[in-house]
């Protein structure tokens, strides 16, 4: 068991909102329930001063200090997990993950996931809050994701990316075709109804999605995507929102085809491609020891590059 310590402040955007949703916004890698738990067990500081009530409205710039024990209460047990592991030095880990692979256990899931995986490669990782994951992948989703190993990079890693200073880059097929190259600013929340869902609301969080054409064929696009922020499922949610879901999402996507027995070809090969296609390509962020930048990156997994040379039969050329 050891003490953590979180410092923020307060920004005139966030003046106004109650304490506990502020302290979500300001130490991202913890949960709302998290937070809670802080202020109620005493933790919290505003201006040097204790603060135990969760819906207290902040209204001005104030400094705020989080000082908690951390114990570790895994039950996660180590168990091998093949990690493609492509950079790796004393602090962290950048992982290509494979597709079908859970990144952390969850209700439906006490096991097989790269949680466990870690502890089975790093047993030290599991006083880092999380094992040190800094950031997700949803089960399907393939591509690079960074890892801490220990507790000072995951906190320095965890505020780079709370100030939006990791590149996260990102390619995907779509469907239809995307006339431009564009940006999605459109907050998102938890769907009303479908808990396992996102959705796009007024009443959500700040999202910002660029995307880029690289190529485009008949019915799908495959796109380049930059996000400025991490929401859950946000490309997901922000493509379907501007009605080019991705290939396979079958969580987000609109079963729309293309109409008459002359696509019937294309139709199947897209119905078939097994999960969202979509990949983490590239990652560039600073070391949180060295400040050294690192810059990795990964290439399409095999089957984005079949469908992708099944549609080369299909391009559109000189359409931009």
């Amino acid at each position: 068991m050891f003490y953590i310590k979180l410092n923020g402040t307060v920004s005139e955007n966030q003046c106004g909102k109650r304490l506990d949703l502020i302290l979500v916004d300001l130490f991202p890698s913890y949960t709302r329930s998290c937070v809670k738990k802080w202020i109620l067990n005493r933790c919290v500081f505003v201006d040097d001063v204790l603060i135990n009530q969760p819906k207290m409205i902040i209204k001005k710039c104030v400094k705020i200090l989080v000082n908690f024990k951390h114990a570790s209460k895994r039950i996660d047990l180590p168990e091998y997990i093949f990690l493609d592991i492509v950079y790796e030095d004393d602090f962290i880990i950048v992982i290509n993950k494979q597709s079908n692979l859970i990144v952390h256990p969850s209700n439906n899931s006490n096991g097989g996931t790269i949680l466990n995986g870690l502890l089975y490669y790093f047993p030290d990782i599991n006083v880092v809050p999380r094992c040190g994951i800094i950031h997700r992948l949803d089960k399907n989703t393939t591509g690079l994701m960074v890892v801490a190993k220990t507790l000072y990079s995951y906190l320095m890693l965890s505020n780079e990316l709370k100030n939006r200073k990791f590149i996260k880059e990102y390619e995907a097929i779509v469907f239809g075709n995307l006339v431009n190259d564009g940006t999605i600013i459109r907050p998102i929340r938890r769907h009303k109804i479908k808990r396992v869902c996102m959705m796009v609301s007024d009443d959500g969080k700040e999202a910002i999605t660029h995307y880029n054409i690289i190529s485009k064929y008949i019915y799908c696009t495959h796109v380049r995507i930059l996000l400025e922020t991490g929401r859950t499922h946000q490309i997901r949610v922000h493509m379907s929102y501007i009605s080019h879901p991705l290939i396979g999402d079958t969580l987000y996507g609109k079963k729309k085809y293309l109409s008459g027995r002359k696509h019937i070809i294309i139709n199947n090969e897209l119905r078939s491609f097994s999960r969202q296609a979509l990949h983490a390509t590239r990652l560039f962020f600073k070391h949180p020891i060295s400040n050294i930048y690192i810059n990795c990156f990964s290439p399409l997994p095999s089957d984005m590059n079949r469908l992708l040379s099944f549609l080369s039969n299909y391009k559109i050329i000189n359409d931009f």
